[in-house]
């Protein structure tokens, strides 16, 4: 009679076995193969596709520890650095809440341009605002977006917090600035 020892060693390598095969695809509940018809031989051999090379950062960007700078200026207005909130920069970041942004007046409509500093490509942009007081992003709605350098049109008359979402070019990563405007 064996002992209970080498019952549970023959056990465990009965377990063993099996957790093996069925990473293989040979246990109980693989599916078996299925034949492929042969390929048709092509009469032109296909061309390789060209790797695609990334867009590399603007110089001005890379070595810098944390995003650059968003300045928002409606046509004429002064410009208002915004307030960095949530980013992902060249592998590290940083996390914060919906702001109450940094304040800046237009006029209702007004248009609105956004310039990094200094000089970087923007790959893509989204601007959400949401009525002062508001309780956050669940609120927020989209009001523009696109590529390149970020202009929309002011909301109508209030205050308002404004997100603007940046995703820079060469993969260097992306940032939100916040504003708090007063639309007259």
């Amino acid at each position: 009679m064996p002992s209970r020892s080498a019952s549970r060693g023959a056990a465990v390598a009965v377990i063993a076995m099996i957790v093996a095969a069925t990473a293989l695809g040979c246990g109980p509940t693989a599916t078996p193969p299925t034949a492929s018809p042969p390929a048709a031989a092509s009469p032109t051999p296909a061309s390789p596709t060209p790797p695609t090379t990334p867009t590399p950062p603007s110089p001005s960007l890379a070595g810098r520890d944390a995003p650059p700078d968003a300045v928002l200026a409606a046509e004429g207005g002064d410009p208002v650095t915004g307030q960095l909130g949530t980013y992902v920069w060249f592998g590290t970041g940083s996390d914060a809440p919906w702001l109450t942004g940094a304040p800046l007046t237009v006029g209702s409509g007004e248009p609105l341009h956004l310039t990094v500093v200094p000089e970087g490509r923007i790959a893509a942009w989204e601007v959400r605002d949401l009525p002062a007081g508001g309780a956050g992003p669940e609120e927020a709605k989209t009001i523009a977006k696109g590529t390149g350098e970020p202009a929309f049109d002011a909301p109508g008359p209030g205050t308002w917090t404004v997100e603007i979402a940046l995703e820079f070019a060469g993969e260097a990563g992306r940032a939100s600035y916040f504003w708090r405007l007063k639309v007259e």
